[in-house]
């Protein structure tokens, strides 16, 4: 069941981050720092926390509109927790939040990933669900870390 995050998820959508293996402990930190301030209220209320609940939290995703631009949002993490990937869930994530900001007629989803190895599966997810890479960075994070921006228009 997919539902919006609440407070008392926090601790458990942090370990979904750690368990992906995917994050420094710095990014880790403001990650949890971006979830304190979304409970807090301190983000705004277009910034969007969802979970996958499976008796117990098995998936995230935050989303939120760009500033400045029309219609134009951003999926600013995503993540299954790995017992769980190969199932779908991650797809049904996807989708939702698609199917929420096609409704609310918006233009355009824009995703943005690390363009090293270990992220292929990632870049790998998004090209399968009709995402175009759309720009890159080059060594944008750090030296020899890429960053790769993905793009999808959202069609009523």
């Amino acid at each position: 069941m997919i539902r919006p995050a609440m407070p008392n998820d926090k601790e458990a959508l942090m370990a979904i981050a750690d368990a992906i293996g995917l994050f420094t402990a710095q990014e880790l930190q403001e990650l949890g720092s971006m979830l304190a301030q979304y409970f807090d209220g301190n983000l705004g209320s277009e910034h969007f926390w969802i979970t996958y609940d499976n008796d117990g939290l098995v998936g995230v995703a935050y989303y939120a509109p760009e500033p400045y631009a029309n219609g134009t949002w951003n999926l600013y993490f995503i993540a299954v927790h790995p017992d769980y990937q190969g199932k779908g869930i991650g797809t049904k994530l996807l989708h939702y939040v698609e199917q929420t900001l096609t409704a609310r007629g918006e233009r355009l989803l824009l995703v943005e990933t690390s363009g090293l190895p270990n992220f292929e599966h990632t870049r790998a997810f998004y090209r399968k669900h009709g995402y175009d890479e759309e720009a890159r960075i080059r060594e944008f994070y750090r030296a020899g870390d890429d960053k790769i921006i993905f793009r999808k228009a959202l069609t009523a």
